[in-house]
């Protein structure tokens, strides 16, 4: 078990995986870079077609194979060990580059865009098993960060391999043979750390093998629908490709033609959004607490809307000359905004990816996950080509400029996010609840790994604030159930929140008979569907710090639907802001200062028949201590 993701690369589970996929991902930079610049460069000797035209070519012909055989791709990681599966892809890719190496000796196109297309099939056939491979190997709390190491290594991969090639082509007239030696060396280190992968079991070795992408890309998208957040976090991805593209296939026209800078102000701004993704990729693990905290997927998108805005801003009016030099460029202070933009644009485009990886990877059907995962390979295939058209209508048909499109792709990542947050309000909440806890307070966790990672439960929590749901629910690693007092699920504002979050309003049988028989059943038919619910016993706000006696509802539901039950501590809410502490709450907004310490601290599960209402009073109040 890794004390943080970093420790992950010593270990073999991680280490070798990890070398794998980021020499694979250079490699692909290091081989389509070089292709392209000699095309462009050199297209004389290397392609008869147009500059422009061979490096669209190109472009098209590596994505091909991903909607050819995605779904193929998924089935056979799904069918196969995936540890078997690396190293057959990785021999693969020796076979792909020594025929590369004969095409840029022999200045084929015919030959090197036969390669492209085959280093397509090996990043189409890789995607699904490296996605798939990380849940199984890695533990719950370490998911985030392996999957956050994972990114921030792709785009390192991308920005190394394409430095690299412009480095190699660049260094001699034989600089397309240094490029075709590399290939062949990254093949085959590539090839070598793969041998250490250690065997990860098939999840589904009976599944036979079909061969229609379409039926089987219907058939996945289908089992994904079941789990509508997976769903939309494909969407999420996919959109985020299409984000990204615009982006990255602008860089030389926004350097040359906005910017006035030469290919290497291209370079550096490659530089700058590549570092931007992998450090808001590993800094997810910090800034969720080692679970999957989907709450940064809002907080991710927002950033890109906001800094994609500033930077359409940051450019107007720059003191413009054609190509300036990387020095002359850096000279300019006006320049520094820009570049803080695109870093800060790119870091949140992190915040927003790594979460929605992790949360297909831990709530999708474990038999499907590869299948799911090269589906999503596939809409990402389609998001690309429809961010080339997106492009295309902008600046070729309707003659805008490169800014206007940023500023075009940062209001519609607006409307998609509110779109997919309305959809799903799920990832809003959990967005709120990180804010409380990441914000306003600093949170003591204790025991937190003992909330169930599947599977029915019962939470049982003291009740302090009106804000204890959000708490509980950034400390916990899936969707809570809350059982609350119809009062306070009435609450202007809040009221919205807890329908979102599927709260199950209840009231005394005096009051409402109906509602209370209601509540019940729907608390039944949560614990079947095996989800978590939390209730809390005392069936009101604490209006003195104290914890009220625990009512005998919690045994009304363990006669129904005999769970394990989940004792949980709220500690140091008394006298906030959302307390009744001194008077009613959320009427004195400077009662608690910002970053305020509270703490979740959560006991040791207990067996349905030892769940009385006094014995679980008694624990919640031992867990909770003097700490009001």
């Amino acid at each position: 078990m890794a004390d943080n993701q970093f420790a992950l690369f010593g270990q073999r589970r991680f280490g070798p995986f990890f070398a794998t996929q980021f020499l694979g991902a250079a490699n692909d930079n290091v081989f389509k870079y070089a292709f392209t610049l000699l095309v462009t460069y050199r297209g004389a000797r290397f392609s008869a077609l147009e500059p422009a035209l061979a490096v669209n070519v190109i472009a098209a012909v590596f994505i091909l194979p991903f909607l050819l055989f995605s779904a193929t791709s998924g089935q056979v990681a799904d069918k196969y060990d995936k540890a078997r599966v690396m190293r057959l892809i990785k021999l693969l890719e020796v076979g792909i580059m020594l025929a590369g190496a004969w095409g840029f000796y022999t200045a084929s196109f015919a030959v090197l865009l036969t390669c492209t297309f085959l280093m397509g099939l090996h990043s189409t056939l890789f995607g699904p098993v490296k996605y798939a491979y990380l849940p199984e190997r890695l533990q719950p709390h370490e998911l985030i960060g392996g999957n956050g190491l994972v990114e921030m290594g792709t785009f390192v991969a991308i920005l190394l391999g394409t430095i690299t090639a412009g480095t190699l082509i660049d260094l001699s007239p034989h600089g397309h043979l240094y490029a075709a030696a590399t290939c062949v060396a990254l093949a085959l280190a590539g090839l070598a750390v793969s041998l250490a992968i250690p065997s990860a079991p098939a999840a589904d070795p009976r599944l036979k093998i079909d061969l229609n992408p379409l039926r089987v890309t219907w058939d996945n998208v289908r089992i994904a629908r079941r789990e509508r957040s997976v769903f939309l976090s494909v969407l999420g991805i996919s959109w985020l490709w299409f984000f990204g593209a615009l982006f990255l296939t602008q860089f030389p026209q926004f350097a040359q033609k906005t910017l006035g800078g030469d290919p290497a102000v291209a370079t550096l701004l490659l530089a700058v959004f590549s570092v931007g993704i992998g450090l808001g990729s590993v800094l997810c693990e910090k800034m969720s607490r080692h679970q999957v905290e989907i709450g940064l997927v809002p907080f991710g998108s927002i950033g890109m809307t906001l800094f994609t805005v500033d930077l359409y801003f940051a450019v107007q009016g720059l003191p413009f000359a054609p190509n300036q030099t990387l020095a002359q460029f850096a000279s300019h202070a006006a320049h520094g905004r820009v570049l803080t933009d695109l870093f800060l644009l790119a870091m949140f485009a992190g915040f927003y990816s790594v979460p929605l990886y992790a949360l297909i990877q831990t709530r999708c059907e474990p038999t499907h996950r590869a299948r799911i995962i090269a589906s999503n390979n596939i809409l990402n295939a389609l998001f690309l080509i429809l961010a080339a058209g997106f492009a295309a209508l902008l600046l070729g048909g309707l003659d805008w400029t490169i800014p206007q499109l940023f500023l075009a792709t940062a209001l519609l990542n607006a409307v998609v996010a509110v779109y997919i947050y309305t959809l799903v309000p799920e990832f809003l909440l959990r967005f709120l609840s990180w804010l409380l806890v990441s914000v306003m307070y600093r949170v003591r966790r204790q025991g937190t790994e003992r909330i169930p990672a599947s599977g029915p439960a019962v939470l049982v929590a003291n009740h302090v604030s009106f804000v204890d749901a959000l708490v509980l629910m950034a400390a916990s690693p899936r969707p809570i159930r809350f059982v609350m007092d119809a009062s306070i699920f009435r609450v202007p504002v809040l009221s919205w929140l807890f329908r979102q979050v599927k709260a199950i309003p209840i009231a005394p049988a005096k009051v409402d008979a109906a509602m209370m028989e209601r509540a019940f059943a729907r608390v039944s038919e949560e614990l079947r569907d095996g989800n978590l619910v939390c209730i809390f016993p005392e069936g009101k706000i604490t209006a003195s710090g104290d914890i009220n006696p625990f009512r005998p509802g919690i045994t009304r539901i363990l006669e129904r639907d005999p769970v394990p039950v989940v004792p949980v501590a709220l500690q140091g809410l008394w006298g906030s802001f959302f307390s009744r502490a001194s008077g009613a709450a959320m009427t004195q907004p400077f009662r608690r200062g910002l970053l305020s310490k509270i703490g979740i601290s959560v006991g040791v599960p207990v067996a349905p028949q030892e769940a009385t209402p006094q014995a679980l009073q008694e624990m919640v109040a031992e867990l909770r201590g003097d700490w009001k």
